[in-house]
C-alpha cells in the first residue's frame, strides 16, 4: 500500500515546487524525522555495532538542514539506510528504515510521517508481545511532545489522514 496521496499534498511540497512548505518548515521536519529515528537507533546499533549506515543517514539529515550537504547526497544516503535494513530483522530492521526515511525528508518532505512510523514499529517490536501496543503508544506521545510548534498542526494532521497505511502507530 503507498504512503503517499495522489495527488501529493500540497503541504508537503516546497514553495519553489508549487506547494505551500516554507524551506524553514522543510527542515523542521526533517530534524524532527530524525530526532524520531536517532531515539531507536539504539536498536540496530545493538545488533550491528560496526554498522555506522543508519546513524550517517541522520547525521546527513541534519546536515541538509544546515546547508552542508545537498538534497541530492541526502537521497542516496537514504538508500545506504535501507540497505542496513535489508541485513538484520526486528527491531534493528525497523530503526534502520527509520533513519533511511528521516534523511529521505530533504528528498520528499512527506517522508516524515515514515521515520516516525518506523520509529514506533521498532519500539513495539522491540517489546514483549503483551505490551506492545502500551510501547508503540508511548513512543508515539515521546514523538509528539518533540513538535515544534511550527510544524505541530501539520504533522498531526498527516498523521491523522495516513494513519491506516502506517499501521495505526499513531492512534496516541
Amino acid at each position: 500500500m503507498p504512503i503517499f496521496t495522489k495527488p501529493r499534498d500540497p503541504r508537503f511540497i516546497t514553495v519553489r515546487r508549487g506547494g505551500t512548505l516554507s524551506d524553514a518548515n522543510h527542515h523542521l521536519l526533517a530534524l524532527w524525522a530524525a530526532s524520531c529515528a536517532e531515539h531507536v537507533l539504539h536498536f540496530f546499533e545493538e545488533a550491528q555495532p560496526e554498522d555506522g549506515r543508519p546513524r550517517q543517514a541522520i547525521e546527513l539529515a541534519r546536515a541538509w538542514t544546515r546547508g552542508e550537504i545537498t538534497m541530492r547526497q541526502a537521497h542516496k544516503a537514504a538508500f545506504v539506510a535501507n540497505a542496513a535494513a535489508r541485513e538484520v530483522s526486528g527491531a534493528a530492521k525497523l530503526a534502520a528504515y527509520a533513519a533511511g526515511q528521516a534523511v529521505a525528508v530533504a528528498h520528499v518532505a512527506a517522508h516524515e510521517l515514515g521515520a516516525a512510523a518506523y520509529a514506533i514499529r521498532a519500539v513495539q517490536a522491540a517489546a514483549p508481545e503483551a505490551k506492545r501496543e502500551q510501547a508503540g503508544r508511548r513512543e508515539c506521545q515521546w514523538q509528539r511532545k518533540q513538535l515544534p510548534d511550527e510544524i505541530r498542526e501539520l504533522v498531526l494532521d498527516d498523521q491523522r489522514l495516513r494513519n491506516h497505511v502506517c499501521w495505526f502507530v499513531f492512534d496516541c
